[in-house]
């Protein structure tokens, strides 16, 4: 597997409403909500491709297709994905973590809003995802994002 570049970064946060406050009144982030979600995100930070806060309800759902996180996995603070050249290479990636005998959170899967992504998480809790976001790829792909 090829890692071109860190694509997303963000927090999870159990509060969903001090989480945003901290982030976009405290810090002054320039985060806009993602309508129907709690997720709030920006991808207007120099040396960031983009920062997102992610409630932990919105993970569990994405992740492992349930409401709530499972007590018999680590709480994840914050999730990290690496972006690879194309939907095809998050496929394969899948298939080379789970010979590693890495355990997958949810199989590879092309997302609502254009995402392809697969993601495991670190014992530490940490959530990874290996993904191709078409808009992160402009010289092959120009459509702007639908965001999580």
């Amino acid at each position: 597997m090829k890692i071109l570049f860190v694509g997303t970064i963000g927090l999870i946060t159990r509060d969903r409403v001090k989480g945003r406050r901290l982030f976009a009144s405290n810090l002054r982030l320039p985060l806009r909500h993602l309508k129907g979600t709690d997720f709030v995100f920006t991808d207007r930070l120099q040396g960031s491709r983009y920062f997102g806060v992610w409630p932990l309800s919105e993970a569990a759902k994405a992740c492992l297709g349930k409401s709530r996180w499972p007590k018999n996995r680590p709480v994840p603070q914050a999730f990290v994905e690496f972006e690879v050249a194309s939907p095809a290479r998050v496929f394969a990636a899948a298939v080379e973590l789970r010979s590693k005998g890495i355990s997958l959170l949810h199989p590879a899967k092309k997302d609502p809003w254009g995402q392809t992504v697969v993601r495991f998480q670190t014992d530490d809790g940490l959530i990874v995802g290996i993904s191709f976001v078409p808009w992160m790829h402009p010289k092959k792909h120009t459509s702007k994002p639908r965001h999580r």
